[in-house]
């Protein structure tokens, strides 16, 4: 028996919870991971953006593929299906948050790391995450006993209604969208700008690196590169591109060029990448927006690069309406997150030379 995650949203576990409770889904990209989980096997359920244990289901038949519309009304993306039976469900206020110390200090991968940080988040990234069995069979006993607890975690109504996602229907399918409240927004600190726009060309700086040692030409905005350069030398001549050698129509260009940080094969885009130190977090996802308007058919993989701490500013954002509707399809499908610290993970690996540039997708974050 191997303990596994699951990961919910607040929407989804809120379906799951008015559900029989026997079935958990997961999307088709994680069939390949799916084929490990063995009858026996116990899924420890996480719930994101709360940041919640909330269970423990055991995994009875092997995964079956499965398009019946189930956790959505038409066009369900969780297709990749397992018969499960409870070990234990919880209600929302017995839920058990990750931070909380008696949690925190126990888990392999929490112990000794700042909360504040991003270091600790690689297990939590995608469900179907292998958990050593110390840290599953912790979970397990601490989310039974916490059943019949009367130590209870009390989770605000309002702050729990704005992090549900609601469904909208586009003219082929269902999507979810979140729309911004007022009191997600913060100021800035008077003088905390001018630090953040440095890290920002710090982390230009670290994925043109990343992108030139995996074999790629790197793009950088002209009006950045003289800061990016002066924390990143290209080893090669033409590491750095000065012109773009993409045949499209100028309004794409000029969206195309004003991109943080792009990789190239030959005359490709294979990678895109905004960093995102603003306040709003909106500058940039804009940009990427704008880009599957513009070209719908063009396939590139987009990242959002920012603090773990505007995660889920991140996920707000892309979530809202308007980019939920476009033709190609929500942006949420097309874009991820991935945190500083990921990055700086990333470019730690050794012989990051001879590795295939969809190891970037183990350190990306989907906003679920």
């Amino acid at each position: 028996m191997t303990y596994y995650t699951d990961l919910f949203s607040p929407e989804t576990y809120e379906a799951f919870s008015r559900s029989k409770r026997d079935v958990t889904g997961f999307r088709i990209r994680q069939e390949t991971w799916a084929k490990r989980i063995q009858v026996g096997d116990k899924l420890i359920c996480y719930m994101t953006r709360l940041g919640r244990w909330v269970g423990v289901l055991e995994v009875v038949e092997p995964y079956k593929i499965d398009d019946a519309p189930l956790f959505y009304t038409d066009n369900d993306p969780f297709v990749v299906r397992f018969l499960v039976k409870p070990v234990v469900w919880l209600d929302k206020d017995l839920t058990v948050p990750i931070r909380e110390r008696l949690v925190w200090d126990k888990l392999t991968f929490t112990k000794g790391a700042r909360p504040d940080t991003s270091t600790w988040t690689g297990k939590l990234r995608t469900s179907l995450n292998h958990l050593d069995d110390a840290d599953g069979e912790f979970l397990e006993r601490l989310l039974v006993a916490q059943q019949d607890s009367v130590s209870t975690y009390p989770v605000d109504d309002e702050k729990f209604r704005r992090l549900i996602s609601k469904p909208v229907r586009r003219y082929d399918k269902i999507v979810t969208v979140t729309v911004p409240d007022d009191n997600d927004d913060f100021e800035e600190a008077p003088n905390a700008v001018e630090p953040a726009v440095r890290e920002s060309h710090q982390m230009q700086g670290l994925l043109a690196s990343i992108g030139e040692t995996m074999g790629f030409r790197i793009w950088l905005p002209k009006q950045d590169r003289t800061a990016v350069l002066a924390k990143w030398t290209p080893k090669i001549p033409d590491g750095l591109l000065a012109t773009l050698p993409l045949n499209y129509d100028e309004t794409t260009l000029k969206t195309i060029e004003q991109i943080d940080v792009l990789w190239l094969k030959g005359r490709s885009i294979v990678r895109a990448f905004e960093v995102e130190h603003t306040t709003a977090v909106y500058s940039g996802i804009l940009r990427m927006a704008d880009l599957l308007a513009l070209q719908p058919n063009m396939d590139i993989r987009l990242h959002i690069v920012a603090p773990e701490a505007r995660k889920e500013k991140v996920f707000t954002e892309i979530r809202r309406p308007v980019f939920s509707l476009l033709d190609r399809g929500p942006l949420s499908e097309y874009c991820t997150f991935i945190s500083y610290d990921s990055l700086e993970e990333l470019a730690d690996i050794p012989h990051l030379r001879h590795m295939k540039e969809n190891v970037l997708d183990e350190y990306a974050e989907e906003p679920e």
